[in-house]
């Protein structure tokens, strides 16, 4: 789980860079799985929160006058919601990227997804949302296999949906955004502006959902600003709920990506032995993930990709992927290899998201 083409799907991409996501911390007619994971299995304990201070208060007034008179909304209401938010220290520091010199660790990333818990809930998801999972696929173009795995890799099916009130999460990072990294709150100031207009939509009281510290929600793990302009009424019953519809998170995972490039039966990813000269390796380095290469280029820097690889007619990147103090490992990506890193730019996310792909496809 974005605005535009300029801001990925999920919480841990709207504000981490693709190394902070490689270290950080683990944080969605035919009734088939209708509302197979709508919740936590254990109540939530609200997180500590505390008052806002007067400034962000006073700010609390000026972004409530801008969004009603935008929106055509009542500032009564607007305030009422804010009125509501609470200040989470928590959120501050949990925002802020991981300390330097941690190394990042492909082989770790993957085992923490690629793991046969997340498999056999893979699987049960899979069976009990094949309905929608092969519409998503005739409609969208994206197969089951990855849309199971990034709600997998997102949420464990549900099991991990975030224990912070969204409104508190976003309004701490709109009116109150740590010092120390790049200033993401006029971002939030969007995500909160978006999740309170959700909320009106959809007759949602703004101090229910629970989400990530950044304020991520449901199965899938929409940023609000994704859910209202991705966000698909899969199920017919006239509400978007990545919370609780398994089939809306389901076909709005596979519209997000059909609407960021993904290619109806184009693989993913190839396997790639780099070129032996560094320069050569690093030509094809150059542009980091976005597909640029053909097959012949690739060759002709002294790549070697997989039999599988060689009828590929479109771009491709090759990928590196550190594993600590071993030698990288090295991926040729495709489009839809991009495409997945619009919902997290992280080239370890994109290839946990395939790798439990193919090991779900496997094991079935």
């Amino acid at each position: 789980m974005a605005v535009g083409s300029a801001t990925p799907a999920c919480a841990a991409a709207a504000f981490a860079d693709a190394s902070a996501v490689a270290t950080a911390r683990t944080p969605r007619g035919n009734e088939v799985g209708r509302r197979t994971a709508a919740r936590p299995r254990h109540a939530v304990r609200h997180p500590d929160g505390t008052p806002f201070a007067r400034p962000q208060r006073a700010a609390f007034g000026a972004f409530a006058a801008e969004l009603a008179a935008r929106e055509a909304l009542p500032v009564d209401w607007v305030l009422a919601q804010l009125g509501k938010a609470q200040h989470v220290a928590a959120v501050r520091r949990l925002v802020m990227p991981p300390p330097p010199g941690q190394p990042k660790n492909w082989q770790a990333y993957r085992e923490r997804f690629v793991e046969r818990g997340r498999i056999d809930a893979g699987l049960a998801f899979w069976r009990e949302n094949a309905h929608w999972l092969e519409r998503a696929e005739a409609e969208y173009g994206v197969p089951p296999q990855i849309v199971v795995a990034i709600i997998g890799v997102e949420t464990y099916y549900g099991r991990l949906v975030g224990r912070f009130r969204v409104l508190d999460a976003l309004a701490t990072l709109a009116f109150d955004f740590p010092p120390g990294r790049s200033d993401r709150s006029a971002f939030f100031r969007g995500e909160l502006e978006a999740f309170l207009l959700w909320c009106r939509s959809e007759g949602v009281d703004a101090a229910e959902p629970r989400g990530s510290y950044a304020g991520a929600i449901g199965l899938p793990q929409f940023m609000p600003s994704s859910t209202r302009q991705y966000g698909v009424d899969f199920d017919g019953d006239g509400h978007v709920d990545l919370r609780g519809s398994a089939a809306d998170a389901i076909g709005s995972v596979a519209r997000y990506l059909a609407h960021f490039g993904w290619q109806r039966g184009l693989p993913a990813a190839y396997e790639v032995e780099p070129p032996d000269l560094p320069a050569e390796r690093a030509s094809l380095l150059a542009s980091d993930i976005v597909p640029r290469f053909s097959v012949a280029e690739f060759a002709a820097h002294g790549a070697r990709l997989a039999a599988s690889a060689q009828a590929h007619e479109g771009p491709l990147a090759l990928v590196e992927l550190d594993n600590g103090g071993a030698a990288p490992s090295y991926y040729a990506g495709s489009t839809n290899f991009y495409a997945i890193t619009r919902y997290n730019w992280s080239s370890y996310y994109a290839m946990a998201v395939i790798a439990l792909a193919q090991a779900l496809e496997r094991a079935r």
